[in-house]
């Protein structure tokens, strides 16, 4: 793997890892985030005008908004215009100290480019190039864009809300495709840098975001379709349940997985229906009970409304139940669960002052990482960069007089 040679030490599991990043938005940001937070040197390289989302919400105007901020920490930023060919040639030159090429551009822009695999395979064979696309390149969906939003309609995640709600389809209010397609190909860059421990080699990924949330869906809902012929209808009852909610109490919400035969006995013995389990078919076991839910899921919201909050939590938790307050974002904030790992912290930043950021959400006893590069201002380190493949001053200083950076 490439050695390390950026102003701050990375540590961690994946320290000595270079990885290229030619994404934007949220997927891919979100993989190298991870692959960053876990140590590895991430050099995010931009156009001229740098991410959309820098501009995005408050401290957008100097390409810091929010959601910028939540996506590119422990990454370094270089601006190179790729429509000019000494911009490209900048990316060939940090191509052969690399360990990964991450992008989320269409593979045939990437070839016009001049930067396809075959290109880069041949200046380094121990290439990981990791391209995050909407479709599958070798079906008819392979030209078309893909966004969040059109994920999810395409693996039927509003048609689902609309059934467990009030038959209005809706998107999941936050971007669970691009982020989950993220994570996944986190996992798929670390499995091929391992792979290539074993082998020597580098080699070429495609991580297709509707082929990887088609499973993630059907995972709960293929249902009776997943026999042949079919057994029964598309959808996991208990989760398709328009009664699987928060419950109201008296005074807010309480999330409780009323679920094992042991917890139907001790919530109906709370409420005096104890009675119900030997005269009710519906509880006599977890597929009846899952035949039923939503009619069971009823009775428990009705049974919520009649204590607080605080009370529920104390019969529920004594009896086993899995049970949780309702947070809002606000009291998210403020769990003390979180407060006692520390899990928010306070960052200083260079240009926009301080900003909360969650910890990496894992434990290392060996390797742990322990990394706090600021999420960088656009090109903060391109001279930085070239200097370390090789450019000297007056090549630089040539590359900013034509605007290549």
């Amino acid at each position: 793997m490439s050695q390390e040679k950026s102003s701050l030490v990375m540590s961690g599991p994946l320290a000595g890892v270079r990885v290229i990043d030619m994404t934007t938005v949220f997927m891919g940001p979100s993989a190298t985030q991870y692959l960053g937070d876990l140590g590895a040197d991430v050099i995010k390289v931009e156009a001229p005008k740098g991410d959309s989302t820098r501009r995005v919400g408050p401290q957008g105007d100097r390409g810091l908004g929010p959601l910028f901020l939540g996506l590119n920490r422990n990454k370094r930023s270089i601006v190179l215009d790729l429509k000019q060919e000494s911009g490209v040639e900048a990316v060939l030159k940090l191509i052969e100290t690399a360990d990964v090429l991450a992008y989320n551009v269409r593979p045939a822009a990437m070839r016009r480019l001049g930067l396809g695999y075959e290109r880069l395979a041949a200046i380094n064979e121990r290439l990981i190039y990791a391209g995050m696309v909407g479709f599958s390149q070798r079906g008819r969906y392979a030209k078309l864009a893909a966004f969040d939003d059109m994920i999810q309609a395409a693996t039927g995640l509003p048609a689902a809300m609309a059934n467990a709600t009030d038959g209005v389809p809706r998107y999941l209010p936050t971007t669970i495709a691009d982020r989950s397609v993220g994570i996944y190909a986190f996992g798929v860059i670390s499995a091929a840098l391992y792979s290539r421990s074993q082998t020597g080699l580098g080699q070429a990924l495609e991580i297709p975001m509707f082929e990887t949330m088609v499973p993630y869906v059907l995972g709960d809902h293929l249902y009776g379709n997943t026999f042949v012929p079919p057994q029964g209808d598309f959808g996991y009852p208990r989760v398709m349940s328009p009664n699987r909610r928060p419950y109201k109490t008296k005074d807010g919400y309480v999330c409780c997985l009323v679920y094992h035969d042991h917890h139907w006995k001790t919530f109906l013995t709370a409420v005096g229906k104890e009675y119900l389990l030997k005269t009710d078919p519906r509880f006599e076991n977890i597929r009846t009970r899952t035949e039923n839910i939503d009619e069971l899921y009823q009775i428990v919201s009705d049974e919520m409304a009649t204590k607080t909050t605080e009370e529920w939590r104390q019969i529920l938790q004594q009896g086993d139940i899995p049970v949780f307050p309702m947070h809002t974002f606000d009291s998210l904030l403020k769990d003390e669960h979180l407060a006692d790992i520390g899990f928010f912290r306070e960052v200083e930043h260079p240009t926009v002052g301080k900003v909360l950021q969650p910890s990496v959400p894992s434990e290392w006893s060996g390797t742990p990482p322990d990394n706090h590069r600021p999420v960088p201002r656009l090109g903060e380190h391109t001279e930085e960069i070239l200097r370390e493949v090789g450019y000297c001053d007056s090549t630089i200083d040539d590359l900013r007089r034509r605007s290549v950076i």
